[in-house]
């Protein structure tokens, strides 16, 4: 993987591994998320999604494997241009974005929403 640009709203992030790992907690079943995310290009592509259990609106994707208590897959969909997160405040806490081993909070309190998208 190569090194890319992702801009987090008017933030652009240097990103060396060219993907990022999001994460939250599901706002009603209170179970842990994450996904895996890498820049192609002009677009996102989902490369992993893992859930800590199952329940509205949240169940594992197809081909599914337990692992180290989380159920862990590879979704089977086409790039994206961007990824909008709603800051609502509703949650618990927000979105985890970490890469190259460094990570911050998107979203905690409500305001308006965060695009992640491939910088220009």
């Amino acid at each position: 993987m190569s090194a890319a640009c992702l801009l987090v709203g008017a933030t652009a992030l240097s990103l060396a591994s060219g993907g990022f790992e999001l994460s939250w907690t599901h706002s009603v079943e209170k179970t842990g998320w994450r996904e895996h995310w890498v820049v192609e290009g002009r677009a996102l592509r989902l490369t992993e999604a893992a859930v800590k259990g199952s329940g509205a609106g949240m169940d594992p994707g197809p081909g599914a494997m337990l692992k180290g208590g989380w159920w862990v897959w590879t979704p089977d969909l086409p790039p994206v241009p961007e990824v909008n997160l709603a800051a609502s405040g509703a949650t618990i806490g927000g979105w985890h974005l970490c890469a190259d081993g460094a990570c911050r909070d998107l979203g905690v309190t409500p305001g308006a929403g965060i695009r992640l998208r491939p910088c220009d």
